[in-house]
């Protein structure tokens, strides 16, 4: 099990297994989280932009001015 020393100002190196095993790189963000048992867990903040592919909707397709004020029209006063 990889082991880390606290220094005086609350600094500690990951070991490089668990670096590893994270995929961390320098300048990456953690966030430590606290469970209801004490235990605490480390994980990366800093999420690769490649992961977030598919997370949003694509955006709409440009509709011209002339094909707005045909919608327009075809609904006419409906609501």
């Amino acid at each position: 099990m990889p082991t880390s020393t606290v220094t005086s100002k609350g600094q500690t190196t990951i070991p490089k297994e668990i670096r590893d095993r994270l995929h961390l790189q320098a300048g990456d963000r953690l966030e430590f989280v606290v469970d209801e048992d004490g235990r605490v867990l480390v994980l990366p903040a800093t999420v690769d932009a490649a992961e977030l592919a598919g997370v949003l909707k694509p955006p709409p397709r440009p509709v011209s001015v002339e094909a707005m004020n045909q919608a327009i029209r075809k609904r006419g006063g409906r609501r």
